[in-house]
């Protein structure tokens, strides 16, 4: 067969992410034919060449396993956490696939989240190119105006944030290493309100996937965000109790391989639902499920 980008090849075999293999494969422990590999874009073939992980001999490409899981509050999506605390994957009882999370939700937030070993996918879904759109429920601390909502909708700078640097696969921690990312745009957001109240509730739908976004952006205006549950990814529903999972259909999966590929997000309609009566701003959101 053609030669293949290693990390597309170490992704497809179940054994990290596309991008955890990119990290492998700097970090040294990635061996074709006997002979380390640290370049990213070095290609092989997987059925004439012998790929090492690690040490290990690279087995041949897994079946593809794709579940959607509820995820609770207190878990972090990660594969492992240094300070010890609960991953999704604890959650993943009787599933002998490694799968990986697409994505993530933040230590305090619930709610819809991806898990697979398709590699492919996965990169294509996470890529700022491919506008998938993620819906979530906010609960907000304090009323915005509506002005503050419509800066929002159009995009709103956010301030760099400090965040520590990544240690590479098998080097020590250095003491102290951090990085400020700079200041970003955010995409145009949807955003309707769903209960009028002191603390309202919001239906949040973004097309890009920054790192705790929907917090940062109403931090801008000066309100703490109490909840955040994801409803929806893509064409996919959250349909299962807390800290259970499903297997997503072939349907589902032909559905999110669609959805994965570009598509651009729908303009702001004219006459902002917020506007409605709660009665009829619950009755549209009830329209769009399913």
């Amino acid at each position: 067969m053609p030669a293949e980008r290693l990390q597309k090849i170490i992704a497809a075999a179940g054994i990290a992410s596309r991008r955890k293999a990119e990290e492998l494969i700097t970090s040294g422990l990635v061996s074709v034919n006997g002979k380390t590999v640290t370049e990213l874009g070095s290609k092989a073939d997987p059925e004439q060449d012998r790929i090492k992980v690690n040490g290990k001999p690279l087995s041949g490409p897994e079946r593809h396993v794709y579940l959607l899981l509820h995820k609770p509050k207190g878990y972090v999506t990660t594969v492992t956490d240094p300070e010890g605390r609960p991953t999704v994957l604890d959650l993943l009882r009787g599933v002998a696939a490694r799968v990986y999370p697409v994505g993530r939700l933040d230590y305090l937030s619930e709610g819809l989240l991806l898990l697979t070993n398709d590699g492919e996918l996965a990169q294509k879904l996470t890529h700022a190119s491919s506008h998938v759109p993620k819906t979530y429920l906010v609960k907000i601390s304090g009323k915005p105006t509506e002005q503050q909502i419509d800066k929002l909708r159009g995009g709103i700078l956010l301030p760099g944030q400090r965040s520590p640097l990544k240690t590479p696969v098998g080097k020590e921690p250095k003491p102290r290493s951090w990085r400020r990312s700079t200041a970003v745009k955010t995409a145009p957001v949807r955003i309707k309100l769903l209960r009028e109240a002191a603390n309202p509730w919001y239906e949040v739908t973004l097309f890009e996937g920054r790192n705790r976004q929907i917090r940062r952006m109403f931090e801008a205006i000066e309100h703490h965000v109490e909840k955040i549950k994801r409803v929806r990814y893509g064409p996919l529903q959250l349909d299962v109790e807390p800290g259970k999972f499903r297997h997503l259909t072939a349907k589902e999966v032909a559905q999110l391989k669609t959805a994965a590929g570009g598509r651009q997000p729908a303009p702001e309609q004219k006459t902002d639902p917020s506007t409605r009566p709660l009665r009829r701003a619950r009755r549209d959101d009830k329209s769009t499920r399913g």
